[in-house]
């Protein structure tokens, strides 16, 4: 299913962060990147990562005519019996609200209560809207009790990765585009993505 030399490719997604995370992560493949139209509202209500990865990426692609990547990603907390979940995103309304509530919670955590996971389900479809790749990547990790780091977004500050020493936050593009969710699930999807764009 080969497409023209160079694709547009339309983020499912009015997160600038996100969109610029997915552009770094792309920069290989012959597409020209671009983010949702604005405006443009996906209501969310699939009940995994994965449902709601297949909703934004048809209604996104039917919005614009063109392929679309939505990714549906969010952290699941040992302690809290897997929430914030898919509730990630709506679990205050900033970032820094979304960190203090989620601290707020772990207050009585134990350290090995604290342990927590990203996942990250990215879909494809395309200009018809027909879903024509899914994956997903998870990282593992511990939610630390005091913010560290000024990179990334969300809940990047608080969220560690012991094999890197470092929180999400801390570490570099490279790093976490290697190590984190979104990566791992990439590194999935990208051969797959490169076959069906006929980059070889």
């Amino acid at each position: 299913m080969a497409t023209p030399a160079t694709t547009t490719l339309v983020i499912a997604s009015g997160n600038a962060g996100k969109v610029r995370e997915f552009a770094h992560l792309l920069a290989d493949l012959p597409l020209q990147i671009r983010q949702q139209p604005e405006g443009l509202e996906v209501e969310e209500t699939g009940s995994t990562f994965a449902e709601n990865a297949r909703l934004k990426a048809t209604a996104v692609a039917l919005a614009t005519g063109c392929w679309a990547l939505a990714d549906d990603s969010g952290l699941a907390v040992e302690a809290l019996g897997g929430a914030p979940g898919v509730h990630s995103a709506r679990y205050a309304a900033t970032d820094p609200e979304r960190i203090e509530r989620l601290l707020r919670e772990l207050t009585a955590a134990t350290s090995s209560e604290r342990s927590a996971h990203f996942s990250a389900a990215l879909a494809v479809a395309d200009p018809s809207g027909a879903i024509v790749l899914e994956v997903e990547g998870h990282c593992p990790g511990l939610i630390l009790e005091a913010p560290r780091g000024n990179g990334g977004f969300g809940y990047d500050p608080v969220f560690y990765v012991p094999e890197t020493g470092l929180t999400f936050a801390e570490m570099d593009k490279a790093t976490k585009g290697r190590i984190g969710h979104r990566g791992r699930a990439f590194a999935l999807l990208e051969p797959e993505l490169r076959q069906l764009l006929g980059a070889g």
